[in-house]
């Protein structure tokens, strides 16, 4: 399955589809960070660039140079975030230029993850109003990453599609989701072992009437693009689980581990290539590599059944 990533970021999309069995042809994003990253790690991709993918005709050329079976990625969430301002702004129609660049290519599959407000916004209902009248049937679902292999609690929509009317994939996409979901939850320390050696953090809240300290033993909240140490003038919330004064906040390879990257990941800090500001925002803006390795398993057993 010749795969194109869009809007793919450090790369985490393409490697949990990699590790699920399809073969990443092409990778495309419009922040110089994120193709560096990408090209640091992901060598095997044909095709990497950095473009505006408000330029669909310029990025539908490249993709049917490609030959690709299957298009996939994650359009930027910012506007539909509940960290945001819930307000669809102009990153919101790059959505529709997903389904835009879909619609003209003609994959096979489809996959495209977002945070789980997307399903109400317009943006994403004309994207997939233009999807249907192009022959494609739908799977929808918001996953629990923590339920997918990642030590996380971070709740994501994906919608996979196919090209063709056959309904009861999404049925047998279903059935596979529901029996591959794991009940146990995952903690921060069972996944990373001896890597860690801290039992409490600081994880900066939106506001400080949440909680922001938390315990190894539980599975982390939502990694953002975000990595603040912990204010002087904090007063400890009645959840957090140990003194502010006793925590730290995770380090960024300690948040890329919880995104679950390989421990080799290279993020272009030890060679001075990247500033901490733009590792920390590629790690909290990453799809989860288990995550993503999840969801492709499913899809391409969906596909093979």
């Amino acid at each position: 399955m010749r795969t194109v990533d869009l809007f793919c970021g450090a790369g985490g999309l393409s490697q949990g589809l990699t590790e699920a069995g399809f073969t990443v042809v092409g990778a495309y994003d419009n922040w110089s960070a994120a193709i560096e990253t990408y090209e640091r790690n992901l060598t095997h991709t044909v095709n990497i660039d950095c473009v505006n993918l408000f330029d669909t005709d310029s990025v539908v050329r490249q993709i049917k140079r490609l030959d690709a079976d299957v298009i996939a990625g994650g359009p930027p969430c910012q506007d539909f975030s509940s960290a945001g301002k819930r307000l669809e702004g102009r990153r919101a129609s790059l959505t529709e230029a997903f389904a835009e660049i879909v619609v003209a290519c003609k994959p096979f599959l489809v996959i495209m993850e977002n945070v789980p407000r997307v399903r109400s916004s317009q943006a994403y209902k004309n994207a997939r109003q233009l999807l249907e009248k192009t022959g494609y049937s739908f799977f929808e679902r918001v996953l629990n990453a923590n339920q997918c292999g990642v030590p996380q609690i971070r709740n994501r929509f994906f919608m996979i599609a196919w090209l063709t009317k056959r309904k009861e994939l999404c049925e047998l996409m279903e059935g596979r989701v529901n029996e591959a979901l794991i009940q146990k939850t995952l903690t921060v320390s069972e996944y990373m072992k001896d890597e860690i050696s801290i039992e409490h953090y600081y994880r900066h809240p939106r506001n400080y009437c949440r909680r922001a300290i938390f315990s190894v033993n539980e599975p982390s909240p939502t990694i953002r693009g975000v990595n603040r140490p912990v204010p002087p003038n904090y007063k400890r919330n009645h959840l957090d689980t140990a003194d502010p004064s006793e925590v730290r906040p995770l380090t960024s390879y300690e948040r890329s581990r919880i995104q679950t990257f390989p421990k080799a990941w290279r993020w272009g800090l030890d060679e001075n290539s990247r500033s901490k500001t733009d590792v920390e925002l590629l790690i909290g803006n990453a799809v989860p590599i288990n995550l993503s390795r999840f969801v492709g398993q499913s899809a391409l057993g969906t596909v093979y059944d």
